[in-house]
């Protein structure tokens, strides 16, 4: 194939950092209109990739050549790429949360004439984007009131309203349910109908099936193989292959759950709206976890299952909170953090990057914050008996890191989250709340944490799992509660739990309702 058959090619890319290889020689070509996708393991290069692409990563800041339209770049910064028309969405979601949608998709590059903006223009445009991305909010709502989801699709309308050539999205569904996921992927088929090109980094392999044209492999900061998906479709089981170097028998560890007596019990349990409380979130609501036992909340998103959790755990979310919380059959208050902690609760939350980690401290202190009396003598923290914590949960649970002083930052997703898990089970948790434990994180590290959460509840911890890949739960869970609109509107035990069964649930629910 011809040189000028490619619009994108970076050739024999090497960047490096202080004491680590991000990139080793790394070649990418990607097609005029076509989904190309990047996959690998965390770590394995891919977000350093498109930063030297983006020039995020400026030139001179790493060796190798990248040709646009058959020329030679060089690009200084991120203007210089979008300039001609490379338009990169980060993982890490760049919005300014107290200014509107509009206003943050028009943000350095208004609608204006004569220097004056013009909103009705500005709103207008963004409504018809709004409605491309299948995302149902008025132009001036603030970015603050929306969803983690929600704000990846404003990202993907900002990154729509330039003219864009090629569109790099990095992990751009990982926030997002399956119908809203369907949704973008139909929007990209439909982009590249028009002659716009998109390089697609995500951990879903079956979506990178679905939709991608070719597919690059990326493995420790190498090029493995690029895959031609037109020739014929290609598996799962074969990207996989070339993602970890060896075949994976099993995404899901072999479960013999010993479930005994109840740890967590949630009766009538009622949530009002953090901003509005005459609107009611979670419904008066039931449910229980025993020992041993992994139970899972599936749902759309909106359906309240973050929000449940997060009342729950020290009302964290909410107001007006109504119900009782039970451990082990007695009624504990759970109305701040520090007391659901102090009853055996811990909360893993989504959003590791944002209220799980304190990324610019190290491993060392991260895993120490939630439980600093167990380290400390007369309020003094022994940095001694804190590095050896750290250091334990670093070799329990197979944190990939320098040492302990590594600032968490650094760290890949899969290790980022094996920190937050570290922290929680220093705190000696009885129920584990994990609200999209593996949001981000590749197969390889999926399933290294499917098998620390398996050791937990052999270990008698009750597991409360909150997560949009179905899959996910059908192979984890035991018993799986499905939430819509605020309800639990039906409870499979997992012999009788399928995919089917769960979005029928969910179709079905009406007015809401508990039963089968």
């Amino acid at each position: 194939m011809s040189d000028n058959a490619f619009l994108l090619e970076m050739r024999a890319i090497t960047k490096t950092f202080p004491g680590v290889n991000a990139l080793d020689d790394v070649n990418l070509a990607v097609r005029a209109a076509e989904i190309h996708a990047v996959v690998g393991e965390n770590g394995a290069g891919k977000s350093t990739l498109m930063k030297v692409l983006s020039g995020v990563y400026p030139a001179g800041s790493y060796t190798g050549e990248i040709r646009f339209d058959g020329e030679t770049r060089r690009f200084r910064g991120i203007a210089d790429s979008e300039a001609l028309g490379i338009i990169i969405i980060h993982q890490e979601l760049a919005l300014v949360p107290l200014l509107s949608i509009a206003e943050n998709i028009f943000l350095g590059n208004e609608t204006a004439r004569r220097g004056i903006i013009d909103w009705g223009e500005a709103w207008r445009r963004t409504g018809e984007l709004l409605a491309k991305v299948g995302l149902k909010q008025r132009p001036t709502t603030l970015v603050t009131d929306l969803g983690v989801g929600q704000q990846q699709l404003v990202e993907i309308a900002k990154a729509l309203s330039k003219k864009v050539r090629l569109l790099i999205l990095d992990e751009p569904t990982a926030s997002l349910n399956e119908s809203d996921s369907d949704a973008l992927l139909a929007l990209l088929l439909e982009l590249k109908a028009q002659g716009i090109a998109s390089i697609l980094i995500s951990h879903k392999l079956g979506e990178i099936a679905k939709v991608a044209d070719s597919i690059t492999v990326l493995r420790d900061g190498g090029t493995v193989e690029t895959l031609d998906c037109r020739a014929a479709p290609i598996s799962e089981d074969r990207i996989i292959r070339g993602m970890v170097g060896r075949d994976m028998a099993h995404r899901y560890p072999e479960r013999s759950p010993r479930i005994g007596e109840r740890v967590l019990e949630v009766s009538n349990w009622r949530v009002h709206h953090a901003q509005h409380a005459d609107r009611e979130q979670i419904k008066g609501v039931d449910l229980h976890v025993c020992r041993g036992e992994i139970v899972g909340i599936a749902g759309l998103m909106g359906a309240g299952r973050t929000e449940f959790a997060m009342s729950v755990f020290g009302r964290s979310y909410g107001q007006r909170i109504s119900g009782t919380v039970r451990m082990h059959g007695r009624e504990v208050d759970v109305s701040t953090i520090r007391k659901a902690i102090d009853h055996g609760i811990a909360y893993v939350t989504e959003d590791r990057k944002g209220a799980g980690l304190v990324l610019e401290e190290d491993i060392r202190t991260n895993i120490s914050l939630a439980n600093l009396e167990a380290v400390s003598d007369a309020m003094v923290i022994d940095e001694g008996r804190e590095y050896q914590v750290a250091n334990d949960y670093r070799r329990a649970l197979r944190i990939r890191c320098a040492d302990v002083y590594q600032q968490v930052v650094n760290l890949s997703g899969g290790n980022q989250q094996k920190v937050v898990l570290s922290k929680w089970l220093f705190a000696h948790p009885e129920l584990l709340i994990l609200d999209e434990p593996t949001r981000g994180i590749d197969v390889g590290a999926k399933y290294e944490i499917y098998t620390i959460v398996d050791r937990l509840a052999s270990e008698g911890k009750g597991i409360l799992m909150i997560s949009s890949e179905m899959p996910e739960l059908l192979g984890m869970c035991d018993r799986i509660y499905v939430m819509n609109e605020g309800r639990f509107v039906a409870e499979f035990p997992a012999a009788q739990a399928s995919q089917e069964r769960i979005m029928r649930a969910i179709v079905n629910a009406g007015g809401g309702g508990h039963g089968q």
